[in-house]
């Protein structure tokens, strides 16, 4: 695979790494085409596991780069990463504020943003996995971007490996898009359409974060510690919210700490 890779530029890189993770998303919502109604266990199992992996990637494949790429920070090593960690977090916390969304298994009265409830339900259900989609790419491309300066072999199979734990938790994010449109009556094939459609902004944020990092090498730190304040918002605010709400805690929360080690024996081993 690391030879396979090699053979492009970072920014190519990503586009390709996201590509992937947006298939994953695909995939998941491939899931309406079987059944019609899936377990609430199992979805919030999943959407746990999705929480975990994130809370994973977020040390292991964006603040601790951080942290080493800020050595000779004049201020201090930390500060380039908990500078980038809240702008990260103010940042989705403002987009949370305006843009209209609803968080899986939650009703539609408690939509969030700007106009919420004159929307669909189809609409806020993509609107809010394609929310948290954002950080998702421009994390793999910040991590793919680094590589331009210089990237080792281990910084580019640790890239690989961010990119693979994010498809793996992408497939429960097409389930939870698809699977509630599908119950509610609407036909296989938009049902699909809708939980795929909610990938798709992942290959492009995560162009924009590798041209980022590729042009401007002392923006990498912040960057990466950026994605990773984005993406603890959202776990924080949506993830675990949406995976207990039906009351499924205790499973929730276990399937949250297997996604969490499976993400961290995957960045320590192959990265």
């Amino acid at each position: 695979m690391l030879e396979f890779f090699q053979d492009f530029n970072p920014v190519m890189q990503a586009l390709i790494a996201t590509i992937f993770t947006w298939g994953m998303t695909a995939l998941g919502a491939t899931l309406v085409f079987a059944t019609k109604t899936i377990n609430q266990k199992l979805l919030d199992s999943m959407l746990g596991f999705a929480g975990g992996v994130m809370i994973a990637a977020s040390y292991w494949s964006l603040l601790a780069p951080a942290i080493e790429s800020s050595k000779d920070n004049a201020i201090g090593s930390w500060f380039p990463a908990a500078f980038g960690f809240m702008l990260g977090g103010v940042f989705l916390w403002g987009i949370d504020k305006i843009l209209p969304h609803l968080h899986p298994n939650a009703k539609v009265q408690t939509a969030e943003g700007f106009a919420a409830k004159k929307q669909k339900r189809s609409t806020l259900l993509v609107l809010a996995i394609t929310l948290h989609n954002i950080p998702e790419g421009l994390a793999v491309g910040i991590a793919f971007g680094a590589l331009a300066n210089g990237g080792t072999e281990a910084a580019l199979a640790g890239a690989i490996t961010l990119a693979i734990g994010i498809g793996i938790q992408n497939f429960p994010e097409g389930v939870a898009v698809a699977m509630p449109l599908r119950g509610e009556g609407m036909s296989r094939r938009k049902s699909f359409f809708y939980g795929q459609f909610s990938g798709m902004v992942e290959p492009m944020a995560a162009v924009i974060g590798a041209f980022a990092v590729s042009f401007f090498e002392p923006l990498l730190p912040y960057a990466l510690s950026f994605a990773a304040g984005a993406m603890i918002f959202v776990v924080a605010e949506e993830v675990i919210p949406s995976s207990q709400e039906q009351g499924n805690k205790d499973l929730a929360s276990m399937s949250l700490m297997i996604g969490f080690v499976l993400m961290m024996i995957l960045d320590v081993a192959l990265g």
